[in-house]
């Protein structure tokens, strides 16, 4: 796939498709519509921002929520938490998938919890003979474990329990604490195994835990040097008049947020609204990552992929409080001009209703400090039907709901398309589903993440300038916007 500097990519899109900026729009629509750029990969990383961040970290490959397989050299077998969890650990399986896979809690650079796949972390029996292996604890505990590398071959471990001796594949049914590991590192070496990665995750938590005691100085400099004010005077320059800003819940703690997460970004986030009011740059805060992950995803900061927001009062209670702090601190700031409530949750695990209680409480919330700002609210991701917010924002002033669309991560639907199919995809499917969500009456609508990357091979620039055309042509029927993802690769 041909890549372009996403910046540049965004001004070539701009200077091609300026004729579309002067489209009518239906009287259901605000005079000042959304042009807007993301400001993704600054104050919530992901992984897929270059330079990457990640590179420095000890181990990276390690990482919170990277998922691991270990496979006995004796046994020549998997190990595996017996049912998915709440028993002992085995090491006879043939085939690594979803019971033969742990899921790292990184303490340090060589040091983790390992959770199983219904959630148990691995441990001890202490209620036992005190070394065999079993997962039954359903909370973070004591039981660390370290990982052991072979020097010059990292794919061979020795796995070292909280009592001071290794793991040892006794048996194919027998996974036992008790190995002094004075043997070599050869395949008849019971305390040996293979390490191999599946899963990553590149988000905030990841990073962060990641660099530890570092982690203050990394980000900073990442947060004073990726987005800059010269930035705000290119969007202003090229025909921008909004950005969409991803921000954590841990913003409302700042400076002293809890661990791992960093202070600062709130001190970053405070500069750039001087920059948007000296350029008449309109800001969207977008709560990107809440308490818990809304989605498992690196960029909402899933610690190991778990969909926890939402499931608890006190989660909802808590990014309501997100809301309420960042409303209060910005609704007289001119520069305000939307608060996004929450970022891509994800369907299933965060049912409509649990949604909904949500959003109306954050919609409260933001009244409280401001009648002018509008409140965003995404569609949940999945979602059978995509209308189903449509009833409870209609009832509701200056609410908004935002879309995002992508011709990039369905595979199965995307890859092998033409340049012209995926044209196509959008002029019809895309556009299509735009209309069925905008009506007269109802909460506006914005597409606040597109780009014009998709999976076709050999594309030129005269291919992307036509996909992006496309696609700003229909998005522009959006009643409130459109927010480009993102100014910066």
């Amino acid at each position: 796939m041909a890549i372009y500097a996403s910046k540049q990519l965004l001004l070539c899109i701009l200077l091609f498709s300026s004729s579309l900026f002067s489209l009518s729009y239906g009287r259901s629509s605000p005079s000042f519509r959304v042009r807007a750029a993301n400001l993704g990969g600054w104050l919530v990383t992901e992984g897929w921002t270059k330079p990457s961040l990640f590179d420095g970290i000890h181990n990276k490959d390690l990482l919170d929520g990277t998922e691991v397989h270990f496979k006995s050299v004796t046994t020549r077998k998997y190990l595996s938490a017996e049912s998915g969890g709440g028993t002992i650990i085995v090491a006879n399986r043939t085939v690594a998938s979803d019971w033969e896979t742990f899921r790292l809690w990184r303490s340090n650079a060589t040091t983790f919890q390992f959770r199983v796949h219904d959630n148990q972390f691995i441990g001890l029996d202490t209620a036992g003979n005190g070394i065999d292996i079993v997962a039954v604890s359903t909370t973070p505990g004591s039981h660390k474990f370290q990982i052991v590398r072979r020097s010059g071959d990292p794919s061979r471990v020795r796995i070292k329990a909280p009592n001071g001796f290794y793991l040892q594949a006794k048996s194919e049914e027998l996974v036992t604490a008790d190995y002094k590991g004075d043997g070599g590192w050869g395949d008849d070496d019971p305390s040996v195994f293979t390490i191999t990665t599946n899963v990553k995750l590149l988000g905030e938590f990841q990073i962060t835990n990641g660099y530890g005691p570092e982690a203050p100085r990394v980000m900073r400099e990442h947060w004073m040097t990726f987005i800059l004010e010269k930035d705000f005077k290119f969007l202003a320059s090229n025909g921008l008049n909004a950005v969409r800003i991803p921000v954590g819940w841990w913003i409302a703690s700042d400076p002293r947020p809890p661990k791992p997460y960093v202070g600062g970004s709130l001190k970053a986030l405070d500069r750039v609204f001087s920059w948007a009011e000296k350029y008449d740059i309109k800001v969207i805060i977008d709560l990107h990552a809440a308490p818990g992950s809304q989605n498992g995803f690196e960029h909402s900061s899933s610690r190991d992929g778990s969909q926890e927001w939402g499931k608890t009062d006190e989660s909802i209670k808590e990014t309501v409080a997100v809301i309420d702090f960042l409303t209060a601190r910005y609704a007289k700031h001119p520069s305000l001009y939307a608060v996004e409530l929450l970022n891509e949750p994800l369907s299933p695990g965060t049912p409509v209703d649990t949604l909904i209680k949500y959003y109306r409480d954050g919609y409260n919330a933001v009244r409280k400090h401001s009648w002018k700002a509008y409140v965003v609210m995404s569609n949940r991701i999945g979602a059978v039907n995509a209308r189903e917010l449509l009833p409870f924002a209609r009832g509701l002033q200056r609410t908004v709901i935002d879309v995002h669309y992508y011709n990039l991560f369905w595979p199965e639907k995307f890859d092998g398309m033409t340049v012209q199919q995926n044209i196509d995809f959008i002029n019809h499917d895309r556009s299509a589903e735009l209309n069925q969500i905008t009506t007269a009456n109802g909460p506006l609508i914005l597409v606040g993440e597109w780009v014009a990357e998709w999976q076709v091979q050999n594309a030129t620039k005269e291919d992307y300038q036509r996909f992006a055309a496309a696609q700003l042509k229909v998005w522009e029927r959006a009643t409130f916007g459109w927010a480009y993802w993102s100014l910066k690769n």
